[in-house]
């Protein structure tokens, strides 16, 4: 995807040159490998700072929210619906947006590759499908598909599903991915056993919240957590209060989530969270036929009603 870079210059440059935006939202090279930085360029001499590759992960729609100025901004399929999201819950003006839509091919495991050298990864470079990676004087080939992101193993949304003007062509979907099988393994388990595996995932929690600082659906100008009139949740760790902060995290985006992961890349300690989010994910699909962020024009099941919605649980 490193050849994105170039056409995504072109573009900023023209649309900065023509008035059309007010500055483009995208990625600037980070200070470490792996872990490139959000950044707004402004000026046309300044587009220079863009880049793409396969460590663009954050979601950016997370620097949208109550926005008024005109903005370009660079969306993959994770982006494009969150983007949808942040229109149908009024946080963003579609006039406003020029989406720039990046067909993507999966973004790479900055915890997972570190973990595979005992020294400190000092470059990566990546090459088609494959990266090179020098870690203590010495370089490694690895395969991209590999070495992704848990989310973007299993993605079926690689493609923007809107845009004002594509980088290039779309890529081709996946198929015959199984979405929700570690959602199906904790299912299938006993009470008692899933009550451990949740205790047991949820342990190294720090109460950092950067998991809900990363996620684009948690723009509340006061979270539940921080609230103290009334408080909703304590702010220790102790288990129920950490219990607390992740449920009602996950079911304030449920019918939201489009499982672009930057949850779980935020994560310092590497609790999977996901796992809350993507079994919402599948229930809202099984009982709704829906997935979040696909169209501008319909709004999410949690926020309707229809007669024919499923009502066994009220009987």
């Amino acid at each position: 995807m490193v050849e994105y870079t170039e056409k995504i210059r072109e573009i900023a440059k023209r649309l900065l040159q023509e008035c059309k935006v007010d500055a483009v939202l995208g990625f600037r090279s980070g200070t470490i490998p792996m872990m490139n930085e959000p950044c707004f360029v402004r000026e046309p001499e300044e587009v220079d700072r863009l880049i793409w590759d396969s460590n663009c992960g954050i979601n950016l729609c997370n620097y949208l929210t109550d926005r008024k100025e005109r903005i370009g901004v660079l969306a993959k399929g994770c982006d494009s619906r969150n983007i949808v999201t942040h229109i149908v819950e009024n946080k963003v003006d579609r006039d406003q947006l020029y989406v720039i839509g990046v067909p993507c091919q999966g973004m790479i495991d900055k915890k997972r590759i570190t973990a595979m050298f005992e020294d400190e990864v000092e470059a990566v470079e990546e090459k088609g499908d494959t990266l090179q990676i020098t870690a203590g004087g010495k370089t490694s080939e690895l395969k991209k598909e590999e070495v992704l992101q848990q989310n973007c193993s299993v993605c079926i949304h690689r493609n923007p599903v809107i845009h004002d003007e594509m980088v290039a062509d779309p890529v081709p979907e996946q198929e015959d991915v199984d979405r929700y099988a570690d959602v199906r393994e904790i299912e299938a388990m006993s009470t008692e056993d899933r009550w451990a595996f949740f205790d047991k995932l949820l342990e190294p929690c720090i109460r950092c919240y950067a998991c809900r600082n990363a996620c684009p659906l948690c723009y509340c100008p006061t979270c539940f957590v921080d609230e103290s009139r009334p408080q909703w949740v304590g702010k220790s760790q102790d288990s129920d209060d950490v219990r607390t902060f992740h449920f009602l995290r996950a079911y304030h985006c449920a019918g939201r989530c489009t499982d672009c992961g930057a949850c779980e890349r935020a994560c310092p300690v590497g609790i999977n969270m996901r796992v809350f989010t993507k079994k919402l994910e599948k229930d809202c699909k099984e009982l709704f036929d829906w997935e979040a962020g696909m169209d501008p024009k319909s709004r999410p099941p949690l926020d309707v009603y229809r007669p024919e919605d499923p009502d066994d649980f009220i009987r």
